[in-house]
């Protein structure tokens, strides 16, 4: 799966204006809306602060992938925020988030998401891209290292 195709460069914000796990989520979706990338913005952050609740989407080394399935979505869509400073989003390493990467896709979609969900995982695993990405101080700079690497 490359990412490029399910993500735009206008979705991608750094740094986020939200100061907690909440306000990401809403704010990585609004994008999503602002930018006619979904429909329904009030049942994707349902959706996602749902599946949330059922267990944290931060896996570690300062990464989280909220991600959710929602009707009215046509295709797979992908918004990535970096935080001002490190975020709690109760991640299972202990350690505060310092990207969040919302994916969201349709009901009828599973082995997209999950290709999905996992490619962005192997691409953070990279320790040399990670860094750049936490380093990195625009969206712009985001996505030139997300279309350098995928």
């Amino acid at each position: 799966m490359n990412l490029l195709d399910i993500i735009t460069p206008e979705c991608v914000k750094a740094p986020l204006d939200a100061t907690d796990k909440r306000g990401a989520i809403d704010e990585l979706v609004d994008l999503l809306a602002t930018h006619d990338r979904i429909s329904q913005a009030d049942v994707l952050k349902e959706a996602v602060w749902t599946r949330e609740q059922t267990r944290t989407t931060g896996i570690g080394h300062g990464l989280a992938i909220p991600h959710g399935k929602s009707e009215g979505l046509n295709e797979i869509v992908m918004a990535i925020g970096k935080p001002s400073q490190p975020m709690d989003f109760e991640a299972i390493d202990g350690q505060p988030v310092r990207l969040i990467v919302l994916l969201a896709s349709p009901p009828d979609k599973n082995s997209d998401h999950i290709q999905a969900l996992a490619r962005v995982s192997r691409l953070m695993t990279l320790e040399d891209f990670r860094e750049k990405v936490y380093e990195a101080e625009s969206g712009e700079e985001i996505w030139e290292l997300l279309k350098a690497h995928d």
